[in-house]
């Protein structure tokens, strides 16, 4: 089962307050053992909203706005992407990661669609054949 991993922004992360060395360290050691563990897939921290663009769509009408984005606690600091047996195991590893902010945080954990998931919109020779390349490594999409 493959889950993506998010760690919510937080006050200080959108006023773009960078990671102290120590909470780096702290975070690169938690990465190498869900290397070590064959859990990680990948893994990001994301830039502050002040340089993002969020893309409205209704119908075929775009609409883009320029950051920063309000709510804070709605918005996505950084995200990985683990390999797990269950949502169980993805949720004993999140318990042992180090907290992503200098104060209080959240991570959510959310697992993705899987070929079988989509068995009524994908026909068996599609649910049969692997994607090669990136598409087929990170997901059925």
């Amino acid at each position: 089962m493959r889950v993506m991993v998010f760690v919510k922004a937080a006050e200080n992360s959108e006023k773009a307050a960078p990671p102290t060395a120590e909470a780096f360290a702290a975070m690169d050691r938690f990465t190498e053992e869900l290397v070590k563990a064959g859990v990680f897939v990948a893994a990001a921290g994301l830039k502050n909203t002040a340089e993002a663009k969020r893309i409205a769509v209704d119908g075929a009408d775009r609409t883009v706005a320029d950051g920063p984005f309000a709510e804070a606690r709605d918005l996505v600091a950084g995200f990985s992407i683990w390999e797990v047996k269950d949502m169980d195991e993805a949720v004993a590893w999140a318990k042992r990661c180090p907290n992503p902010m200098s104060g209080p945080s959240e991570i959510e954990i959310r697992p993705f669609f899987e070929a079988a998931d989509l068995v009524e919109f994908l026909t068996p020779e599609e649910l049969s054949t692997p994607r090669d390349g990136t598409r087929g490594r990170l997901g059925v999409a």
